[in-house]
């Protein structure tokens, strides 16, 4: 366990070199990808969003690819197509282990939702044809808030494949100052190489489904998602793929913090990052808040009503 956990720690240490103060966030971003999540980062431009991804998939050895998602993306851009000159498929981006969708929500929704089979099945069908995505497959999609121009926002079937919606940040005045004082001559992200291979995350990956989750934790997850359903704010609460994948996330972050068994306060601070983009308010619950803010508030005052099991 001590070697794992050591294992992982460099992981964490490995992306913190160039994604300052932010280690919660990549600790959270590294459980999602043992628990074979997709991850959704929503904040302003220039917070660092895309440059977590870009840390995360330099410090595994695995493969890549990058889609700058923009108004004339084609579904056949990430998915591929099949070439009828050579009478052979060609291979869109979507082809690897970890894909960067960049700034997800400027593309068209039926750019969007080539996703969609991609991110549930970990396949893609072309032309009637089914072709297995590598093994792992994580999505990290990055988009603007919805009230910037130029955005369309996500549908719900779109939004509920993402295990996690994560918000960095801007970072304080003394994480500012070191990340400008580090760039005055080299980009670190440039010098940043590999910690682990991809051998090594699956074995990771495999001792995830070893961690334990007391059935009373079990009922406490869908006693969170059940209330979403039951909550007089909201019109759409979370789907069964939201505890399922809140079970899952809990259990990876438990080995990520050296423990072979979830406690309470895992599935309490986890809910908080996968229940809030699965849920639709009532118009007549409209806040003086966005709609972001509104929905984090309503899961807060969920989570907070509803009683923490002991174990």
């Amino acid at each position: 366990m001590n070697e794992l956990n050591s294992t992982l720690q460099s992981l964490v240490d490995n992306i913190s070199r160039v994604v300052v103060g932010k280690e919660h966030t990549i600790r959270l971003v590294i459980a999602s990808l043992l628990s074979h999540g997709h991850v959704l980062l929503e904040d302003k431009p220039g917070v660092g969003k895309t440059m977590l991804a870009r840390a995360l998939a330099k410090s595994i050895d695995c493969d890549f690819k990058r889609v700058q998602c923009t108004p004339d993306l084609l579904p056949v851009d990430i998915t591929g197509y099949f070439d009828p000159r050579s009478h052979e498929f060609r291979p869109g981006p979507v082809f690897t282990n970890i894909l960067l969708a960049d700034e997800l929500n400027r593309a068209t929704p039926r750019t969007q939702s080539a996703l969609l089979e991609a991110m549930g099945e970990n396949q893609v069908s072309v032309e009637g044809v089914t072709y297995q995505l590598p093994k792992p497959f994580i999505v990290i999609a990055t988009q603007n808030p919805v009230e910037h121009r130029g955005v369309n926002d996500l549908p719900e079937a779109q939004l509920d494949r993402f295990q996690l919606l994560l918000t960095p940040g801007y970072p304080s005045a003394e994480e500012e100052k070191r990340v400008l004082l580090e760039r005055q001559s080299s980009d670190p992200l440039e010098s940043l190489g590999p910690v682990m291979n991809i051998s090594q995350l699956q074995a990771i990956m495999t001792e995830v489904l070893k961690v334990t989750m007391s059935e009373s934790l079990v009922d406490y997850v869908i006693t969170l998602v059940r209330a979403t359903r039951e909550s007089s704010l909201l019109y759409v609460g979370a789907s069964p793929r939201c505890a399922l994948q809140l079970m899952h996330l809990s259990r990876a972050f438990a080995l990520l913090e050296n423990r072979t068994y979830v406690v309470p306060d895992d599935v309490k601070q986890l809910a908080s990052h996968v229940l809030p983009h699965r849920v639709s308010p009532n118009s007549s619950s409209t806040e003086t808040m966005n709609t972001t803010e509104w929905k984090q508030e309503i899961i807060r005052r969920i989570i907070e009503s509803t009683k923490v099991p002991h174990g």
